[in-house]
């Protein structure tokens, strides 16, 4: 019997040769090399814009905010309210979201706190749950945290007939990896990547590359 260390690589792997490289977190780095901008500061802006709703819409408020050269902790501090609002519309509950815009702006300016600031600490701030906390360290930080999303609650589940709460899921992704950054970035990406194609809420089995390790394959 494998070890969990041994699958959750063998995973890895898999949808690695398959999807190949995801490079995430995506940031504009030439807008903010015209800008004099840190790209930390747009992961961490999109951290929290993509919180229930798609990265399609998330991309569509990152563009009004580099319109209008918006898209850096300091211009989210200093644009009103309403504006800010306006701005980031198209991501869902855009008045909640641009008051943890200008709580986390606020206090993580400048951006080096954040190669600092403690997983608490985060959590601390209004708007920054578990997930978006280890997606800023993970992404902004290059920290060791293994992010946890719906789709790799999804996906480990089926494949490991494993459920458990955040933490549990993080521990076992942590603890069962290499402490590498890299790789939990792009295991992650790979993961979401996965679900969105086969691993559905209703999922489509068939072409599925992991099909043969699921425990929950449909027959």
């Amino acid at each position: 019997m494998k070890s969990s260390r041994d699958s959750l690589l063998q995973v890895f792997k898999l949808l690695l040769v398959s999807y190949g490289k995801q490079n995430w977190w995506p940031v504009d780095r030439e807008y903010h090399r015209k800008e004099g901008s840190d790209p930390r500061e747009e992961i961490v802006i999109g951290a929290i814009l993509t919180q229930n709703t798609s990265w399609r819409n998330v991309e569509k408020a990152l563009q009004n905010l580099k319109r209008v050269k918006a898209l850096s902790f300091k211009r989210i501090i200093d644009i009103t309210p309403e504006a800010l609002q306006e701005l980031i519309r198209p991501a869902g509950y855009y008045r909640q979201k641009a008051v943890y815009l200008k709580e986390v702006a606020f206090r993580l300016y400048p951006v080096s706190k954040v190669e600092k600031v403690s997983r608490e600490e985060l959590l601390e701030i209004k708007g920054i749950g578990r997930e978006t906390a280890d997606t800023i360290l993970l992404y902004a930080g290059n920290r060791p945290y293994f992010v946890i999303d719906a789709y790799t609650k999804r996906i480990v589940k089926r494949v490991f007939g494993i459920e458990d709460n955040y933490e549990g899921l993080r521990k076992f992704f942590e603890e069962n990896l290499p402490e590498d950054i890299e790789l939990y970035k792009e295991f992650h990406a790979l993961l979401d990547e996965h679900a969105k194609r086969f691993c559905k809420k209703i999922p489509q089995c068939e072409g599925c590359i992991l099909t043969q390790l699921c425990t929950q394959p449909l027959r």
